[in-house]
């Protein structure tokens, strides 16, 4: 019997039939019943531990949440966030609690980057197998294991579990409290106890949410609701989430923090994180991420790869099949909130990953619905062949893209990512001839362990192996080797946080008069100075009467501006005896 079946666990307990089980057939039952969650769990490993050491810090945000989480452990403050001397009033804590109970575990303030990264590992490990979970109850073991699959394999899924903020933890919470609400909207005739448990999780994981990214949470869940409502022209179902009790928990959860940082900062955490985060992108575009509506739907192809290979098709047949519950609760799910977030002016590629869960259902849906048919629905079939032509050429850049990289930025034209370009190439063709024979389970299972594969030596062989792309690691080394039992630093003219997080919270950033007058000041100093600020560096040195020498010297890719910056060491020079 194939493990995709459902069982009841009464089927292993003594009873009827007992005594008519060998051994070995038991131990089979067993191994199938727990080999989807074996597998997934190998899955998710295999793309989420690879690079997770071997990377240095590759987002700003990942830089200053680790870094002010290493503040926290310095300071033993773990009630305000703080960014060196800079109240960081934008995110809630949760994050920073988490990485900082990770962090404890490896060495306090001075464990490695990836104790930092564990807990959005473990997120998004808990995101797929809560998928796996949920999925069973909508659809069926297979359905939910592909779902989980394509969730574990999307493309933003897996470079969010490699870094140290809040969008891996938000996508767990979201699955939790969406897929506990799903059985509540499925299940309605359940036991007391069953109903009870179910509110509890949803309940839970609202406050969780709040207190990892504020109000995105309870608005995703908010819409879902009323998009359900809406359509059933009901609300009584409404009662099985025990909101009068539901909702205090919640804010139990979120409360004793929210007094504590309030009371903390003078109220200046709430008005900070409201008017100068929240606000700033509803209303424009923050930090120079803005983008027209329709966006995210253009980039769907990419984010949500391998899993975009049948992503508009499903949603054309799940909107034809809107009257079933299970396909009308994973469109409440994704659509009012894709709108919500096409509309807000600031747009970054991780906003809409708590949607990717309800995405990844109904692309899983399609697939087994379709395995060994032909697609008979004329605007269906021509989303699929247009799904399927944009999927390929992402795919062929993608590959293309990385072999290219090294010899671009390291002159390295022997790449290594060779291997791991051809293997997706030949996934990719293996996956579109299963398609030609209308094996679409075969198709995508080949993309999803040809992306798998890629994306693990990527990022763990090639991306760490190209210096240029990692000046502030490149930087923290010039530093170490000048000074190994620790010296006091300055820069200017490159001020990236992982600088910070690399080389400690105590590194001066400032204009190149600064900067100076911190060599003037520090016999011992070192000073990391950007080509484009040399001359005035060495101008305020002379009038000074400062004598100073370069030591070392590294160029590198900024990639967050995309500018090639020059990047000297200097340090005083040694008078002669």
């Amino acid at each position: 019997m194939s493990w995709w079946a459902r069982r009841d666990l009464r089927d292993y307990m003594p009873g009827p039939g007992w005594r008519g089980r060998s051994g070995p057939n038991l131990a089979a039952d067993w191994i199938e019943r727990l080999g989807p969650w074996v597998g997934l769990i190998a899955l998710c490993l295999a793309l989420y531990l690879p690079g997770l050491s071997a990377l240095p810090p590759f987002d700003r945000d990942e830089a200053r949440f680790a870094e002010a989480t290493k503040q926290m452990l310095e300071t033993g403050d773990y009630v305000r966030i703080e960014f060196q001397n800079e109240a960081r009033n934008k995110k809630p804590i949760g994050a920073y609690w988490a990485e900082a109970a990770s962090a404890e575990l490896f060495g306090g303030a001075d464990a490695p980057l990836a104790a930092y990264r564990l807990p959005s590992v473990l997120a998004a490990l808990a995101a797929a197998l809560i998928v796996y979970a949920g999925g069973r109850v909508l659809f069926d073991p297979r359905t939910a294991f592909i779902a989980a699959s394509l969730l574990a394999t999307a493309l933003t899924t897996v470079v969010e579990a490699h870094l140290a903020k809040t969008d891996a933890l938000l996508l767990a919470a979201t699955v939790a409290a969406q897929m506990a609400l799903a059985v509540i909207y499925l299940k309605r005739e359940a036991s007391p106890g069953a109903i009870w448990l179910r509110a509890l999780i949803f309940w839970i994981a609202i406050g969780a949410g709040v207190l990892i990214k504020g109000p995105v949470l309870p608005l995703i869940s908010a819409l879902t609701i009323a998009a359900l409502c809406l359509a059933d022209r009901s609300w009584r179902w409404l009662a099985a989430l025990k909101p009068f009790v539901g909702l205090p928990l919640a804010v139990l959860i979120v409360a004793p923090w929210f007094i504590a940082i309030q009371r903390a900062t003078d109220g200046a955490f709430l008005n900070q994180a409201v008017g100068n985060d929240l606000l700033p992108k509803l209303l424009g575009a923050q930090e120079s991420h803005g983008s027209l509506p329709g966006t995210y739907l253009a980039l769907l192809s990419i984010s949500f790869f391998p899993g975009s290979l049948f992503v508009f098709p499903a949603l054309a047949t799940a909107w034809r099949k809107r009257i079933l519950p299970a396909e009308r609760f994973c469109l409440a799910w994704a659509l009012p909130a894709w709108v919500m977030f096409e509309l807000i002016p600031t747009k970054l590629p991780h906003y809409v990953l708590p949607l990717y869960p309800a995405l990844a259902l109904l692309t899983a849906r399609f697939i087994v619905g379709i395995d060994g048919a032909r697609v008979v629905n004329r605007i269906t079939r021509y989303l699929a062949w247009f799904g399927w032509t944009i999927w390929t050429l992402f795919a062929v850049a993608l590959a293309g893209v990385a072999v290219a990289l090294p010899g671009v930025l390291h002159q390295d034209w022997a790449s290594p990512a060779l291997a791991p370009a051809l293997l997706l190439l030949a996934a990719t063709i293996a996956a579109l001839i299963h398609l030609r024979r209308h094996a679409s389970i075969r198709a995508i299972g080949l993309a999803i362990g040809g992306t798998a594969a890629f994306a693990a030596m990527i990022l763990q062989t090639v991306l760490p192996s190209i210096p240029e792309l990692w000046l502030s690691r490149s930087a923290a080394q010039m530093v170490h080797r000048a000074a190994p039992q620790g010296a006091e630093v300055a820069a200017t003219g490159y001020a990236e946080p992982s600088l910070v997080f690399l080389l400690g919270s105590k590194i001066l950033l400032g204009d190149p008069e600064n900067v100076a007058h911190f060599l003037r000041d520090h016999e011992q100093g070192l000073a990391l100075v950007a080509a484009k600020e040399a001359f005035r560096f060495q101008d305020v040195l002379q009038q000074d009467g400062v004598a100073v020498e370069a030591i070392d010297h590294r160029r590198g890719f900024n990639y967050s501006n995309g500018k090639w910056v020059d990047l000297t060491l200097y340090r005083r020079a040694v008078k002669p005896q």
